[in-house]
């Protein structure tokens, strides 16, 4: 597990950059609103996680949504591409590529910088990990510069294991909290903000669920292979035992 100060995982988001002491805040309520995708028991099930990892202090100017995700594949493989906050373009669409320093190392407080690909209203973004949870499968990064509109964005991911119709599923959850920037209404705000998440969730999933294939059907030719190199062995144990008994009963048809 990397963190940063202890209580970072369950208050990082309750914190920013730009409030004051005396700004009027108020909590979001994602956790009590069910994202499209999942059902109101399902939800149930995760409501506890969404209150600690995906509640936001809101501003005023500011908004926040909360976007989940199905995927037909183990948590551990979603996992492992979710946490790679050096390879965001993996899963990520616009990004045109990500850098990172020549010492890096994936911790909490690294940062990394994404060029965006043109038509977008972005060029660049400079971003800082701010959870890495191996253990509770958190992850969350924040914008601190670049050319772009989303000030003061800070996201979180969090990756869990759901059982629908007798199976097991990976059910992301990404939230963010930004500022509205000058000019633009909160819905609009949130709609591009929303957009663009679910396109990488969209992204996420097809990329894993091709892992989880590429990873069975390796599993199964290696099982395949085993199968028929026992069945061969046996074949040639029979064999050679057949022989032996030929040879044993010509012996002693000639004694």
């Amino acid at each position: 597990m990397e963190m940063g100060e202890p209580s970072e995982i369950d208050h990082h988001h309750l914190d920013s950059a730009t409030a004051t002491a005396t700004a009027s805040t108020t909590a979001t309520t994602h956790h009590l609103n069910v994202p499209a995708g999942l059902s109101q028991h399902e939800f149930d099930d995760l409501k506890h996680l969404v209150f600690q990892f995906h509640t936001y202090e809101l501003r005023p100017g500011q908004c926040s949504s909360l976007l989940s995700q199905l995927i037909r594949a183990p948590r551990d493989v979603v996992w492992s591409v979710v946490r790679r906050f050096d390879k965001p373009q993996i899963y990520k669409h616009f990004i045109k590529s990500c850098s990172v320093a020549e010492d890096f190392i994936m911790t909490v407080g690294c940062t990394r910088d994404v060029y965006v690909i043109s038509g977008l209203p972005a060029a660049t973004s400079t971003e800082r990990l701010d959870i890495l949870d191996d253990d509770q499968y958190v992850t969350g990064f924040s914008i601190t510069g670049g050319d772009h509109r989303l000030r003061n964005y800070r996201s979180v991911t969090t990756v869990h294991e759901m059982e629908r119709d007798g199976q097991i599923w990976t059910v992301v959850l990404e939230s963010y909290i930004v500022d509205v920037p000058e000019g633009n209404t909160e819905e609009d705000t949130r709609l591009f903000a929303d957009t663009v998440v679910k396109l990488n969730l969209q992204k996420l999933t097809s990329v894993t669920e091709g892992m989880a294939r590429a990873a069975a059907a390796a599993a199964a030719a290696a099982a395949a292979a085993a199968t028929a190199t026992a069945t061969a062995t046996a074949a040639t144990t029979t064999a050679a035992g057949i022989k032996y008994n030929s040879d044993i009963s010509g012996h002693i048809c000639k004694i």
